[in-house]
């Protein structure tokens, strides 16, 4: 049995999965966010550890024989996030998330800093990535910057947590702007850039390599039996991939979580920093993949479904669904960018905007220009990806938005390639996470990497397709338009 631990955005998320790729058992507990001022967002790490010993006393409750057999853990989290420890291993502030987007003016001073930033991390200085904020920290909050011992992304703080050992993985190292990521290693010159050394950061191992064991007094408390050794894991999207079997090269997943990504993988290095695109390693040695991120996607139809007052998402996309292609081309348009937008735009400041209301529109019109505006900025960034050679004519599905038929029909029609829903697809990087464990328990990886069973498929409708590029184009020079004034 292989223990998955997903640190989300919006929940922990825990899976058991046997050897036969069956998930025995899962349990999500829920985590807050916290906005003290515009353009912030954190979280405390307390709380991530606390509803982590709360998913897996529920698993050990409910499940107490399979927990008994777990040989194995794997680790997902969310990427970029940043973690101040002390010399004591005390947390200094609160994590600052992948979606704060206060580092702004550090993101201009670390390219300054360091002209080669973009050969040496395959990307370019974002918001949302670590260095910027330990910069921002330096000049905002010397003395909090001054009793910094180590920094830890947030999956591997909850690794200390269960193994006491402070190490990371490559693919989520990626994200920091710290890494070398062709080398796969840390680089000096992007440290001292940010008044940090090699000293400050964890260790450094592949996705499906040891990482440590788990703790006896844990151990003992979900009642495990023998040596549990922890994977070093991978950042979310990289361990989703793992979960999906999307790791041979052109592979590659919609991810429609609180975050939208588009997802392919690769066999060597394959940067293209100034389209705004990530290229990262993945969680299993010697791959890398590419990847277009936005910071807004299914949290945009969580937030509409609020607005207009509908109990739940399916409720409101139950109305949606009645709406005809005249009612769908009369919608007003909707820029998705409620947090902000990393590709193609890399603009913290951009904001969400309805365009086109009239007194004939309701919730329905509302829900769907949302789900539309979110489907169009994922085809601005399948473009990015594009721009590099890089075929793509399938991609699997994964987080809360593929529980929708309908807006899965709607991305096939939009992004012109074949939509694949898969068994456990929801599971994402929990499930990832648990096979990475695996791996590093000696499994092999085209034994353990396999695809998951298909579910679903919706293939491109040509009629579809050209009512939606023609909004399309509008949806695009409406953000030219509108990118001055926000």
């Amino acid at each position: 049995m292989y223990l998955g631990i997903d640190l989300g955005t919006s929940e922990v998320k825990v899976v058991l999965l046997d050897a036969t790729h069956q998930l025995v058992a899962t349990h999500g507990v829920p985590l807050s966010i916290s906005r003290p001022q515009p353009l912030w967002s954190e979280q405390q790490p307390e709380d991530w550890w606390a509803a982590l010993l709360q998913a897996c006393d529920a698993l050990a409750r409910d499940y107490p024989s399979d927990m008994q057999q777990v040989r194995a853990i794997g680790l997902s989290g969310q990427m970029h996030g940043a973690v101040l420890l002390d010399h004591r291993h005390q947390v200094l502030r609160p994590a600052i998330l992948w979606n704060d987007g206060r580092c702004g003016e550090e993101c201009r001073l670390l390219e300054d800093k360091v002209p080669e930033l973009r050969h040496i991390t395959g990307n370019m200085a974002m918001p949302g990535f670590t260095a910027p904020k330990l910069l921002w920290v330096q000049r905002h909050e010397p003395d909090i910057f001054r009793q910094i011992s180590k920094v830890l992304l947030p999956k591997d703080y909850l690794r200390l947590q269960l193994t006491g050992e402070m190490v990371s993985d490559c693919s989520d190292a990626s994200g920091t702007l710290w890494l070398d990521v062709a080398r796969r290693t840390w680089s000096d010159v992007m440290l001292a850039a940010c008044g940090l050394t090699e000293a400050h950061m964890p260790k450094l191992v592949e996705g499906s390599e040891p990482s440590g064991m788990l703790a006896a007094g844990l151990k003992a408390r979900w009642g495990m039996i023998g040596e549990v050794v922890v994977a070093g894991g991978g950042g979310d999207n990289a361990a989703s991939a793992v979960g999906m079997g999307g790791v041979e090269p052109g592979q590659g997943f919609v991810s429609l979580g609180t975050s939208g990504v588009i997802f392919v993988a690769s066999d060597q290095f394959r940067p293209n920093p100034d389209s705004a695109m990530h290229a990262f390693c993945h969680a299993l040695p010697g791959r890398w993949h590419q990847m277009s991120v936005m910071l807004s996607a299914a949290s945009c139809l969580r937030w509409v479904t609020r607005l207009t007052g509908y109990a739940n998402e399916a409720t409101l996309l139950a109305d949606v669904e009645q709406l005809d292609a005249t009612d769908r081309a009369r919608a007003p348009l909707f820029l998705p960018y409620l947090s902000g937008e990393r590709t193609p735009h890399n603009n913290p400041d951009a904001q969400g905007v309805f365009m086109g209301l009239t007194h004939d529109h309701g919730a329905a019109h509302l829900a769907y220009a949302v789900i539309e505006g979110v489907s169009f900025g994922l085809k601005d960034g399948l473009a990015t990806l594009q721009e590099t050679g890089q075929p793509v004519s399938e991609l699997m599905l994964v987080g809360g938005g593929a529980r929708s038929p309908y807006w899965a029909q709607l991305l096939a029609d939009t992004l012109n390639v074949r939509m694949v829903v898969t068994e456990a697809s929801a599971a994402g990087g929990a499930l990832g996470a648990a096979r990475l464990g695996w791996l590093a328990d000696g499994g092999v990886v085209s034994q353990v990497c396999r695809p998951l069973a298909t579910t679903g498929v919706f293939v491109p409708d040509a009629d579809a397709r050209t009512q939606l590029l023609t909004r399309y184009q509008r949806f695009q020079r409406l953000y030219d338009h509108l990118a001055d004034l926000f």
